[in-house]
């Protein structure tokens, strides 16, 4: 029979599995003016450098906010969520590849958006029965280019290893918080000149999600 050496693949959601159309960079400039309006965060930081999960990184790490400045914050960025989800379209190939993989590998994703608007998505696109584990914000410290997310998915398989796992995702923080939780991260449709610039060398590169099975690395049992 075929077996397989990986044991389990963690995917990113946003433009990985699901095609959404979720406003990142609207988001980003809410949030962000939101926190410098109420002196959380100073003026002037590099946009371009930054994401959304990075920014509010920035803020938590200042002590600054409140409980309610902080959830006000959250809602800030969920409503740009649910209102980009509500449109979200499969990645061409996902449900197939899916399909093949399903009760074969534990399936997983990580994402930085809220769980509600993540399962809604996929829910709304037929595919959230095939994964194991979803991961949102909720159930992470630090959000993704933190490793946290990935690291609560190892802990929910303790009898995997990091280097059983493989990672899926389109943006350098997807890269970052996989390597970081020590597995190794495939770079579908990404920017690789801007990911080796923030330190992300990917195991592999590829333009279509499909592609994803020829490094699965199969072997063959008795």
């Amino acid at each position: 029979m075929i077996a397989f050496t990986i044991k389990g693949i963690v995917f990113d959601m946003d433009n990985t599995l699901l095609h959404s159309s979720i406003e990142f960079g609207a988001m980003k400039r809410d949030v962000y003016d939101f926190l410098c309006h109420h002196r959380i965060l100073p003026q002037g930081l590099a946009m371009d450098t930054h994401t959304t999960s990075t920014i509010i990184a920035e803020a938590m790490n200042t002590g600054l906010l409140s409980e309610d400045l902080r959830h006000a914050m959250w809602e800030i960025a969920k409503e740009h969520e649910m209102r980009g989800m509500m449109s979200a379209v499969l990645e061409l190939g996902a449900s197939e590849l899916l399909q093949q993989l399903y009760g074969q590998l534990h399936l997983a994703i990580v994402t930085n958006n809220a769980v509600e608007a993540a399962v809604a998505a996929l829910e709304e696109n037929k595919i959230a029965h095939y994964f194991d584990l979803i991961i949102g914000r909720e159930a992470m410290g630090l959000l993704k280019p933190a490793p946290d997310g990935y690291m609560e998915v190892l802990k929910h398989f303790p009898h995997t290893s990091p280097e059983e796992w493989l990672s899926v995702g389109d943006a350098w923080v997807d890269g970052k918080a996989s390597e970081s939780a020590g597995i190794s991260f495939i770079a579908y449709r990404g920017d690789i000149a801007r990911m080796n610039s923030m330190g992300v060398f990917p195991f592999a590169e590829i333009q279509h999600i499909e592609e994803v099975i020829g490094y699965l690395q199969p072997r063959i049992t008795k």
